[in-house]
């Protein structure tokens, strides 16, 4: 080894302790700099201490012409527009043909940050709607992918783990599983039940359906062909609208929200894939009652978090539960071993309570206007007010928490860590009809007209607020301005194209992958649009 090669390994090993803005800086100095700068053990390094999930043995790929520079240079630059939602940062589409009102929406192609390319990804996202249809959507060109025959109004859709089928369940409890390239119907069956809470899983290379019923049943059907298995009873006459499986695939939760004496179960999974004809299905009784909300934490293979009331009371809580078998020679039983519980300072009257988990442990809860976010131990890491209605859905991932409002806002906010608290969220932007300034613009609109702020004083704020925007609205209200419309005439005019522009009422769903943001907006004519937000790097 020659003098050279130690110079370039020190000079390497240097390097290590630079950031990306000062290595490429270094990059620039001279030819053996430069030289130094590109080696890809530095850039490898920087993605893996950054992200520790990039996929190497895809970016290593013969065929793809990569490098670890590029993908950490891309995929920074990316976060960062995600991070901050500037407009020009992203682009928004509606996407409009439905008749009715839109009932839940998944994504069947989805952009991922493990693959090299992070930019041009094709993404489809599938709506199913009270008008009968399912459709799908290219969300980056705004183009219908293939729409389904008309039938009964649906009520909810799921996608199949592999984003390969879309299940849906109509107001007569017909379920029928669609091809999610095509569209084509591949089978049905019926449930008999108006109302259908739809779980698909796959266990051992098998795929399952559990479908919960409006008369308080759990029906297991196998393969796309949707072949019954089993069926259990597990509350009667109320409807199963909790319905979760666990990371291990090993237990299924069941349960309703509609009575507050009720219990949801717990249930061996092997006992509804693989029932036995002389034996009853395992399950064992979470001991709280009034389930409002549950989830698994993602990161464990059987650890449960639940909102529940508390003692028979309106007061609510959050319990943390372990769920194991303990097997004998002769027999089996379930354990539901309470980890840890807090109470919760909820509005007694709240109903629709959200409940995510980031990792094993940052729960994520929303009810009405707020986001809180919880450790396992029950310490407040954050909680936000952003919106001024109720919030509908939340969607939480790695990189960011997104709340949907009824106040026709989507609010974004990243997660982020924090010397003393740990992991925590950081409130970053608001998106509404396309624009963000549009919509700090609006809301602000909003807010002055409800506290019946002086006119003189609305007209002042929006024309602050408004200086950088060029919609229809702010040219109406320049144009009044100048020609010396009194004020009280000007904020009449705005009221008017506001409600004109906003025909809308909130909106109710939402879902993300790692580049885009898609929600359902409910329609003042009853028919629901979807709005896609895509980042591009």
């Amino acid at each position: 080894m020659g003098p050279q090669h130690l110079i370039d390994d020190c000079l390497i090993h240097i390097f290590t302790f630079l950031t990306e803005e000062d290595l490429i800086r270094a990059s620039g100095v001279c030819t053996v700099w430069h030289n130094a700068a590109e080696t890809p053990c530095l850039w490898r390094r920087m993605c893996l201490q950054r992200w520790g999930f990039c996929s190497q043995a895809v970016l290593e790929r013969p065929h793809v012409n990569h490098s670890w520079k590029t993908y950490f240079l891309r995929r920074s630059h990316l976060e960062t527009k995600m991070k901050e939602g500037r407009t020009g940062g992203y682009t928004c589409t509606s996407l409009r043909g439905h008749a009715g009102r839109i009932v839940g929406l998944v994504y069947l192609q989805r952009s991922s940050p493990l693959g090299p390319d992070l930019r041009n990804t094709p993404t489809t996202v599938c709506s199913a709607s009270t008008d009968g249809t399912v459709r799908a959507w290219n969300i980056q060109n705004g183009q219908l992918r293939w729409c389904s025959a008309k039938q009964s109004p649906l009520s909810s859709i799921v996608s199949d783990e592999q984003r390969d089928f879309v299940i849906t369940a109509d107001s007569a409890g017909l379920i029928k599983v669609w091809q999610g390239q095509t569209g084509q119907e591949v089978a049905s069956n019926s449930a008999a039940s108006t109302r259908c809470t739809l779980l698909q899983y796959n266990k051992d290379s098998d795929w399952f359906l559990s479908v919960g019923t409006g008369q308080g049943t759990l029906c297991t059907l196998a393969g796309t062909a949707l072949t019954k298995k089993s069926s259990i009873m597990v509350c009667d006459s109320f409807h199963v609208n909790i319905l979760l499986v666990s990371p291990d695939k090993k237990w299924i939760i069941a349960g309703s929200k509609d009575n507050v004496d009720l219990s949801p179960k717990v249930i061996y999974a092997d006992s509804l894939t693989s029932p036995c004809e002389d034996e009853d299905p395992l399950c064992q009784l979470v001991p709280v009652t009034g389930c409002q909300a549950a989830v698994f934490l993602p990161t464990q293979s059987a650890r449960l978090a639940m909102v529940h009331c508390k003692e028979r009371t309106n007061n609510k809580a959050l319990t943390v539960f372990n769920v194991s078998i303990k097997k004998s020679k002769y027999t089996s039983q379930i354990q539901v071993q309470q980890v840890e519980s807090f109470p919760l300072t909820l509005n007694s009257t709240s109903s629709n309570i959200l409940l995510e988990a980031k990792d094993s442990n940052s729960i994520v809860m929303a009810a009405d206007h707020h986001l809180w976010v919880y450790s396992l131990k029950g310490t407040l890491l954050a909680s936000f007010k952003e919106h001024t209605m109720p919030i509908t859905s939340i969607c939480v991932d790695s990189f960011r928490v997104v709340t949907a409002s009824q106040d026709l806002s989507l609010h974004v906010l990243t997660w982020k860590h924090d010397r003393d608290r740990g992991l925590t969220l950081e409130s970053r932007y608001q998106l509404l009809g396309g624009s963000h300034t549009m919509s700090r613009c609006v809301l602000t609109f909003r807010y002055l007209c409800t506290i019946k702020y002086r006119p003189e004083y609305v007209l002042a704020l929006m024309l602050l607020l408004c200086s950088h925007t060029m919609s229809r609205c702010v040219l109406t209200f320049r144009y009044l301005c100048t020609i010396k419309y009194r004020p009280e005439y000007v904020l009449a005019l705005m009221l008017l194209l506001c409600s004109v522009t906003f025909a809308f009422r909130g909106f109710s769903h939402i879902s993300c992958d790692y580049c885009s943001i898609v929600g359902s907006v409910e329609g003042k004519d009853g028919k629901d649009i979807l709005k896609a937000y895509t980042f591009t790097a």
